[in-house]
Formats: C-alpha cells, structure tokens, sequence
C-alpha cells in the first residue's frame, strides 16, 4: 500500500502546484453570488426590497418623463410669453420637484439596506466557510487565487455589494429610460427628406441618437479597455501593500529584536513601488477614458439642437418641442451610453467580484479535492471507544514530499505519551490528529471525548485576560472563582489584577507566560485528551517537569500526547513513539519509560 504514497502525492502536487485555479470571469459567474443571497432563508425580505427598488425606479423614469413634457410646456409659455402659463408651469415644476426628492430619499434608504444586507449575508458566508473545518489554515498550502483572504472579505465583498447594487439600478433606468424617450423622439422628431432623392426619414432623431450611442460606445470600449487590467493589478498591488504592513504590526517585536526594520522598510518601499507603478497605468488608463467622456458630454446638449434646427428654423416645430426633442435625444443617448459612463465602476467591480469568487471557488475546491476520487487523503474518523487509533499513516506534504509511511500505533486513554522523531513529519502528525492535515495516506480514529490541542505559541485573542484564559469558551464560561484559582495553579496570580484589563496580549507576555496561559486553559476546559507541540518549549528542565506535574496532579485521568525533542521528558511519560523519516524502518510503537510503565 505505501510505496503508492510517494507516486500518489506527486500526482497531488503536480495538481496543487502546477494548476492554478481558474479565474472566474463570465457575468453568469458573477452572477452566481446574487443568486443563493435572493434565495436564502432572509428572501422574502430581499425580494419585497428588490421589487420596492424597482418601482421606486419605474417612478424615476416617469418623473423624468414627465419633466420632459414640462420642459416642452414651459418653452411654448415662454416663447408665447404668457406670463399665467409660465406660472403654472412654476407650480407643475414644485410638484416634479417634490415628488422627486421624496422619491430619491426613499429610493436611496432601500438601496441602501440592500447593499448592506447582501455584504452581511456574503461575508457571513465566506467568513463561515473561510473558519470551518481548518479552511482557513488549509488554503494556505492550495493552489489558486486567494491571496489576502482577509481583504477580499472585508473590502471585495463591500465593492462587490455596493456596486452590484448601484449598477443593477442604473443599467434598469437607462432601459426603461431608453424605452420611454424613444417613443417621445420619435413622436416630437417628425420626418425629413434625404437631400437630393425623395427618401423619407421618420423619427430622424432617433436612428442619430442610436449612432451618436454607438459611435461613443465603441469609442468609449477602446479607451476604456485598459482601465480594467489596470484596476485589477491595482487593487492586487493595494492588498498585498496593507497585508505586508499588517503583518510587519503583527511581528513588531520579532522585527525590533533582530533590527529588522532596514529590511521591513526595503520590503515596504518595493511593495509600494508597485502601488505607484500600477496607480501610474491606471491614470493612463483613466486619462483616455475621461478626455473621450469629456468630449462625448460637451457635445451631446449641443448636437441635438443642431440636428432639429433646420425644422424650427422652418417653422415645422415651436420652441418648445424643439427643446423637448433635445432633451428627450440626451437621454435616450444616455440611456444607450450606460456601459461607456459607467465602464469605470464596472471595472472596479469585476475585479473585486472576480477576487471574492477566486476565493469562493477554491474554498470549494479544497472539499472537491479532498473528496475527490482516487485523491490520496488522510481519513479522521470518530469511535465510541477510548482509543486513539492510527492505522497505516502516511504524511507528505502539499508539494508531494513524503515524511512517514506506513506508520501505527494504539494511544489508550490515562496514557501518557512522547512522541519524537524527524522534526518535520511530528509537526505535522500533529495537524493530522487535529484535522488540519489531509495530505497523505491512512486512518485516524479519534475517541469520541473532549480533544485539546495546545501548540507552542498559543494564540491569544484581543480582548480581557479573562476573554483570553476562557478562549475559545465566551468570556463567562466560567466563574471569577475557577478562572482565579487556575491563575494561582499555574503561576499566573500576578496577573490576577487584570483579569478585566484589555490589550494586545500576544504582545504584552512572555512566551514562557503565553504557554502557561495554555495551561491554565487546559485546567479550565479540563478535557479527556490533551495533545502538546512543543508546548513547554520556553521553560527550561526544572520548569518543564514543573508544569507537566502540575497537569498530572489537575487532570489525573487526561490522556497527554505530547511532541517534543527534550529528552529529560521521557520520564513523565509512560512511554515513547518515534516518527522515523521516511525509508527507515519504524520502531516498535510500544516502546516504554516512564513510572507507568509496567502498568502496561
């Protein structure tokens, strides 16, 4: 069985290593992230707000429209200078005028909370599957897109939301817009004869308009066509810019220990470099875009009044139809240059889309391929006994490295056992009893009771001390008596004053005192099964032998498995399981030491 180990995972790494993850890039994709939010269990809210936006939008247009008929009304009064017709037409303007700022306010709270509830809905999707099942820790070693998940969470997903939203609206009054003003133009426009033939045009203005559109929009397309390559690279180049300062703050004192920050500053400075150098094409990139819409406005109020000249000038059309037709020819052409206004917020939108769906796509991926057929991965399973069973475990890593083969052993429960060997192949035996590690070959049977896994460097939350000692338990899990007293057993009671303080712990403490911390967690939790890497690696001899008694004397029927390579450590445990690396032949699992040996 285990000489396929090495030929499987190769195949794994040829396909985590070699083959990147698609990039979504079809609308129908994109598409797919409104489609589960309007079906999901808050629909019937989503929908009735999603229908609400649409009338509120139907209602736009027809103020629009009916502005349009006002405009006319107002320029015949004029041109007729009929002073009680332009004052009715004064009061007209104060209702559109009304109605309109009623119907925008109310239109703008709705889209509002629509926006707001999709992020709240999208992020507490990915954030769920980003965190379940150790996703968050295994997308690290996957192929694919992914990078800074926590900005595509906290930034795409907004981007992605609000412009969605804001262009949905947009792309449905310019068609209902488009619909309505060509009627009008057609009406208003009348017929004309091509010069020289007896060829009669009707509704004139509206084949312009689709010309003038379609001109513009071709324009518009070429200018525009690097402004989404540029924004793509940007937002890329702005995201790894924050991860690297983020991650500069997170090791601020490793960094100050080894005056790091020469290089930290170089590191930022390059990572920066590539922020300007991207910001400089997109300004290119927008320079083309905006004089071509600059152009494209400045002309659109002017070329319909133009065009309809010759027809007032003849007395075909009064005053006021002439700047009805205008105006109703500026937004039919509008309606129909939507994806040229608004090429820059697509291109701003795609991008994060497009980031937010490489993460969704590779979170699924990680299930697939470890489900997947033929696949070689590491089964956990759970049993109703009190064993902890491994049968024929292979581990390699991501890139197909093989670090043991064929490995089995029995940990029963009370025991307490070392487990050494090659560095590399015990710090992942350990993931693969916590399930993070699906790369290999073999069963893990669990016993199906409380599980602890204490690693060296504890992760310690931002908040109180009593929020951290209780992690991952709520801060009031446990009493002020009980979180005192394992203080006092751990040597912590000096910390017992800032039980209530709030800081950035991993900062404040010591190693040595962040472990102890994980100590009094596990006294706190008091589980079944413990499992230690390298957990009092800060302590010397004396302190070692100190904190395990000090366990053995809290949990006197826990089961310790615990990864370490101090040899003075044998002789707390009842016996010792050596990972051997590969190709070498593995010892005996049952190999004893400690006082409990004879017991078994």
């Amino acid at each position: 069985m285990e000489p396929n180990l090495q030929r499987e995972t190769s195949s794994v790494a040829t396909q985590v290593n070699g083959a990147a993850a698609p990039r979504p890039r079809s609308l129908l994709d994109i598409a797919r992230l409104a489609g589960p939010y309007s079906n999901s269990a808050r629909r019937g809210k989503v929908r009735a707000a999603t229908f609400l936006l649409f009338l509120l939008t139907v209602g736009q247009v027809a103020l629009a429209v009916w502005g349009n008929y006002w405009n006319r009304a107002l320029f015949d009064a004029l041109e007729q200078r009929s002073v009680s017709r332009v004052l009715v037409q004064v009061a007209v303007f104060a209702l559109i005028f009304a109605l309109s700022v009623a119907v925008t306010g109310v239109h703008l709270v709705v889209k509002r909370w629509l926006q707001r509830d999709w992020r709240e809905w999208l992020t507490g999707q990915l954030v769920g599957r980003w965190m379940d099942e150790g996703r968050h820790y295994r997308l690290q070693f996957a192929a694919g897109e992914h990078d800074n998940p926590d900005q595509r969470i906290a930034e795409d997903i907004r981007i992605t939301t609000e412009s969605a939203i804001a262009l949905a609206h947009t792309l449905v009054y310019s068609l209902l817009t488009l619909v309505m003003f060509v009627d009008i133009l057609w009406t208003v426009s009348g017929s004309i004869v091509v010069p020289g033939t007896d060829f009669v045009v009707p509704g004139y203005m509206v084949p312009l308009a689709f010309l003038y559109a379609i001109v513009g929009g071709v324009l518009g397309w070429l200018f525009g066509r690097p402004l989404v390559r540029t924004t793509n690279a940007l937002q890329s180049a702005e995201a790894s810019f924050r991860f690297g300062l983020s991650k500069a703050r997170e090791h601020g004192e490793a960094i100050a220990l080894m005056h790091a920050e020469p290089l930290e500053r170089a590191g930022s400075a390059a990572r920066f470099r590539r922020v300007v150098r991207d910001w400089d094409r997109q300004s290119l990139a927008y320079m083309g875009i905006v004089a071509f819409g600059t152009a494209y406005g400045a002309l659109l109020p002017v070329f319909p009044i133009l065009v309809a000249a010759p027809r007032y000038i003849a007395g075909a059309m009064s005053l006021g139809v002439l700047m009805q037709a205008a105006q109703a020819f500026q937004g039919l052409t509008s309606a129909l240059s939507w994806p040229v206004n608004n090429l820059g917020e697509i291109a701003h939108w795609r991008a994060s889309a497009n980031r937010v769906l490489a993460l969704s796509e590779d979170l699924r991926r990680l299930d697939s391929e470890r489900q997947g057929a033929g696949m070689p991965s590491i089964v956990l399973g759970k049993s109703g006994g009190d064993c902890l069973r491994i049968e024929h475990l292979g581990i390699a890593e991501p890139s197909g490295r093989v670090l043991l083969q064929d490995f089995s052993a029995v940990i029963r429960r009370g025991e307490r056992v070392l487990v050494k060997g090659d560095t590399a192949a015990t710090g992942s035996f350990f993931k693969v009893v916590a399930g993070l590690w699906p790369w290999g070959s073999g069963r893990i049977v669990r016993p199906d009771a409380d599980l602890l896994f204490v690693p060296q460097r504890p992760f310690l939350p931002e908040g109180s001390l009593r929020g951290v000692l209780c992690y991952p338990r709520p801060p009031d899990a446990f009493s002020d008596a009980e979180v005192l007293g394992v203080l006092e057993r751990s040597e912590l009671g000096w910390l017992a004053s800032r039980l209530d303080d709030t800081d950035n712990w991993e900062q404040a403490l010591s190693l040595r005192t962040q472990q102890r911390v994980s100590f009094a967690r596990a006294l706190l939790q008091r589980p079944a099964w413990v499992f230690m890497e390298e957990a009092t690696a800060a302590f010397d001899g004396d302190g070692e032998r100190a904190m395990l008694g000090m366990l053995r004397r809290e949990l006197p029927d826990a089961t310790w498995v615990t990864i370490s390579f101090h040899p003075d450590l044998e002789g707390l445990h009842d016996r010792t399981l050596v990972l051997p690396p590969p190709g070498r032949e593995t010892p005996p699992a049952d190999s004893r030491s400690g006082p409990g040996a004879a017991a078994h």
